[in-house]
């Protein structure tokens, strides 16, 4: 299949850099970086005091660009994290003879539900079709804020590409087809509500562990009881749009604890229970909420030792 040619994908590299977007190359019709990797690495040029990557590479000067294009038809990568960007990916799920697309909701969906489910409209903001028929959702990431990328944890089929993330920019194309503008108004700021959803899950490292964990039936161990009062306090004060998932991502983070004999079950379902209906979520969805945010901490949950 014919590639577009030099200019138009310049054109593309050129047009990204001039909304502050860092660009990089990527191979002739495909979606990795055309620079060269660490064990590659010839350590001149950028990198005679060492390999840089890609992310710190990608770029808005203009002659570099000319350069860099002037050399090839490479597709256009834009480095998120640098150009201060947090792309909403929306994926349409491939067809399966083992299981059908339709198990699954689209990325639009999925991400028409969380729209719905914050009370808010489906976001006016810069948006490219990709080749499968998914699309691309760009947002300015607040200042100071530094997001990570992440694969499906905000909802089946919705990835995020912020810091460590790649997106192919509009006017590249690959065998599948091209990438293209369907929405040209600016990247508008992350709104709140999506912003709360992308912050990561926060680690153990700032909840006491005890030396020898008391695994007593019906008691709960120190550090397990002040991460389910802190993870509760997030759940009754949550704005409404937010409740829903705060409610499953808290259960999920407190969870392991169940997993590990920290604490019961049943103290955890009737902490969250209460925090769940004092932000005003009906009580059965509170119980169903918890419930399968239990089901998967139990699935998913590694071991102590490895945590």
């Amino acid at each position: 299949m014919a590639h577009h040619p030099p200019r138009t994908l310049l054109s593309a590299a050129l047009d990204a850099a001039a909304r502050g977007w860092r660009v990089h190359p990527l191979r002739p019709g495909g979606k990795a970086s055309a620079l060269h990797g660490e064990p590659a690495c010839p350590r001149t040029g950028p990198c005679d005091r060492g390999h840089v990557k890609w992310e710190q590479r990608a770029t808005t000067d203009s002659d570099r660009i000319r350069r860099t294009w002037a050399a090839g038809a490479f597709n256009v990568g834009i480095a998120t994290g640098p150009s201060d960007l947090i792309v909403i990916d929306l994926d349409v799920p491939k067809q399966s003879s083992a299981k059908s697309s339709s198990d699954a909701p689209c990325g639009a969906a999925s991400f028409q539900a969380l729209c719905e489910r914050a009370g808010q409209p489906w976001p006016t903001t810069y948006a490219v079709r990709t080749p499968s028929g998914g699309m691309h959702l760009y947002f300015h990431s607040p200042a100071g804020v530094r997001l990570p990328s992440t694969a499906k944890t905000v909802a089946p089929n919705v990835d995020t590409r912020a810091w460590g993330g790649n997106i192919v920019a509009a006017g590249s194309t690959t065998p599948a087809g091209p990438y293209q503008v369907t929405e040209p108004a600016p990247a508008a700021q992350l709104p709140d509500w999506l912003l709360h959803l992308l912050q990561p899950v926060p680690t153990l490292a700032a909840i006491p562990a005890s030396p020898a964990p008391l695994l007593v039936p019906g008691r709960a161990t120190r550090r397990a009881t002040v991460a389910l009062e802190r993870e509760t306090a997030r759940v009754r004060n949550a704005l409404e749009g937010q409740r829903h998932h705060l409610l499953l991502t808290r259960t999920i983070a407190i969870g392991r604890f169940v997993d590990w004999g920290e604490i019961t079950k049943e103290a955890v379902e009737t902490a969250f229970g209460a925090a769940g209906e004092a932000a005003g979520l009906p009580p059965a969805e509170c119980r169903a909420t918890i419930r399968d945010a239990l089901a998967y901490s139990a699935r998913t949950c590694r071991a102590r030792e490895t945590a």
